[in-house]
């Protein structure tokens, strides 16, 4: 590990480190659309460097933690009577283990809450009831990983336009003279600037991560705005709507070229520029122009560079190369070196719904596995999603919530998934080599999708390994047996069904009747076929070996067949 990443990791686990933002910075950048400062009893420069969700279920343990808690507290879902009984028992405790915030949808009406908060010396801040967690959460991390980001490289506030969105959603309002806000390539908002009185509904429904007025989404598309975005690297003029509401904008596209040009350029996304109280300055167009190029090479960065935490996790699943400073990582982390833990991995069937990207995977899971346990840790590897939960022994709830999850994104979000499960892992020395045992069983159960939705090596292991015998045998093509071909050219040259026949009669380990029976034929018509079949494979199917050899083989082909052509 070089020096570089031990100054990352002693900033990751230095709770005062500097840079980090403070309560009142996260509320600027969260705009009044979305949260609202109740109350700060030690004012709202208290600085934040950590957070977590957190629901009823982690909030009905009493007593004072053992290790260092979050500096805020997201209640997602959490009762106002829950949320005063858990705020009485943060004043019981030192205060180096209590919260310096907790954000709220239920501040704002609960004097009783407001007290509790009082007493307890915790900012409450109150959050919009039209927000949406998913889109709260992200914001703050965000803006955390912006702050350790400045304070790791001091001269970053001469690059910042180039390197943080929401530097450069500010710059391009002041200059511009309008509204900003940034989007990906699906209309979800990744930053903005601040928003005065003029802002209107769809900009502040943009911002609490809802879906704009579907009249006007439909206006948009009838004007061609989202045709012209696309295809081109236009300023596009979106006039105002007096019925709906909403006011005159202009859009760009954040557009990736290809890296030979070859290809059409990548859609990365947009940014939205909505006028106030003033006219939008001359030169507006020529700035979101230049806006895009910049966050076009963000938004690349981003994706193709995880942030410095999101780096080191990575090392701890084995991704980013190896000699990992584990006892290191763990402090950085606030995670126990060793002790009981489950990695899960998530994998997305061939079926894509309306919200089946990759993308929304990790972002989506990472905000469950944190209302789960709050000191898990997620991470995206290309196509596949992986969390770590310490502290766990109870396989049984492990996979609850693993098929619960699955479930849930299958019901809500059209979006199939696999699970497989690697637990007791002993330490975090062990995270890389459970990572591959789930990968192992992934691959493995591949082909029985949708059956064992959620499984572990343990439960699939004749699955795994003959996947894996299978493979080895596809990759030698000496291995092949060319007799199993000339059976396929002769039911394609006489259209017959030999090899229907002498599949069913290998699983139904020579059960004539059985066989007749399913495949709606006499016993006579059976038996007739597989002598026939085996004269032209020149095997004995009552000899074991050419038996087994023979479902190898078949294996082997049904395998390549149920491969995805691309």
């Amino acid at each position: 590990m070089t020096a570089d990443d031990r100054a990352h990791l002693r900033a990751l686990a230095d709770p005062d480190q500097p840079g980090a933002s403070t309560l009142r910075e996260l509320l600027t950048a969260l705009d009044t659309a979305v949260v609202e400062l109740v109350h700060a009893p030690s004012g709202d420069d208290v600085v934040i460097t950590s957070v977590a969700l957190a629901e009823s279920a982690d909030l009905a343990a009493a007593g004072e933690p053992a290790t260092s808690v979050p500096h805020l507290y997201l209640h997602v879902g959490v009762t106002n009577a829950e949320a005063v009984r858990w705020l009485d028992d943060v004043a019981r405790r030192a205060p180096e283990h209590r919260p310096r915030a907790v954000m709220s949808k239920a501040a704002l009406r609960s004097p009783a809450l407001r007290t509790a908060a009082r007493r307890a010396g915790v900012a409450l801040v109150a959050v919009h009831p039209k927000a949406r967690w998913d889109h709260v959460l992200p914001l703050v991390q965000r803006m955390l990983d912006r702050s350790r980001q400045q304070a790791s490289s001091p001269d970053s506030s001469l690059l910042a336009m180039d390197t943080d969105l929401f530097g450069l959603a500010q710059i391009v309002a002041s200059n511009a003279r309008g509204m900003v806000s940034i989007e990906d390539a699906h209309s979800r908002v990744l930053a903005y600037s601040p928003s005065d009185e003029s802002a209107d509904e769809l900009r502040t429904l943009s911002i609490l991560g809802r879906e704009g007025p579907r009249d006007y989404l439909r206006a948009l598309h009838t004007w061609g705005v989202y045709d012209r975005l696309r295809d081109s690297d236009e300023v596009v003029d979106v006039p105002a709507h007096a019925e709906l509401g909403t006011k005159r904008r202009l859009v760009v596209s954040i557009r990736r070229p290809s890296e030979d040009g070859s290809a059409a350029p990548a859609m990365l996304g947009t940014i939205w520029l909505q006028q106030g109280d003033r006219p939008f300055a001359p030169d507006a167009a020529d700035v979101l122009r230049g806006a895009s190029a910049i966050a076009a090479r963000v938004i690349s960065r981003g994706l193709n560079a995880p942030s410095t935490e999101g780096l080191l996790i990575q090392r701890l699943f084995g991704v980013r190369g190896e000699g990992v400073d584990v006892p290191s990582l763990a402090g950085a982390l606030n995670l126990p070196l060793t002790g009981p833990a489950a990695v899960i991995g998530f994998a997305t069937s061939a079926t894509e719904g309306r919200h089946g990207t990759v993308a929304d995977l990790g972002s989506t899971l990472r905000l469950h596995a944190s209302s789960f346990r709050r000191d898990s840790v997620a991470t995206l590897v290309g196509d596949r999603a992986y969390v770590l939960l310490p502290g766990y022994t109870s396989e049984s709830a492990v996979a609850a919530w693993t098929r619960q999850l699955v479930e849930q994104f299958e019901r809500r979000r059209s979006q199939l998934l696999r699970a497989a499960i690697a637990m007791p892992v002993a330490g975090l020395a062990q995270v890389a080599g459970a990572r591959a045992e789930v990968d192992r069983v992934l691959d493995g159960t591949a082909a029985t999708f949708p059956e064992g939705r959620v499984t572990t090596l343990a439960e699939s292991r004749t699955a795994v390994l003959l996947g894996e015998i299978l493979d080895l045998v596809r990759r030698h093509p000496d291995l092949h047996d060319p007799r199993l071909h000339t059976l396929l050219d002769h039911d394609a040259l006489h259209d017959t069904t030999l090899r229907e026949t002498v599949e069913t009669y290998l699983t139904r380990h020579g059960d004539v009747r059985g066989v007749a029976e399913e495949l709606r034929v006499h016993p006579n018509t059976v038996r007739y076929r597989v002598r026939r079949a085996e004269e032209i494979l020149g095997m004995d199917l009552s000899d074991a070996a050419d038996r087994l050899l023979l479902q190898l083989q078949l294996s082997l082909l049904r395998r390549g067949e149920d491969t995805p052509r691309t």
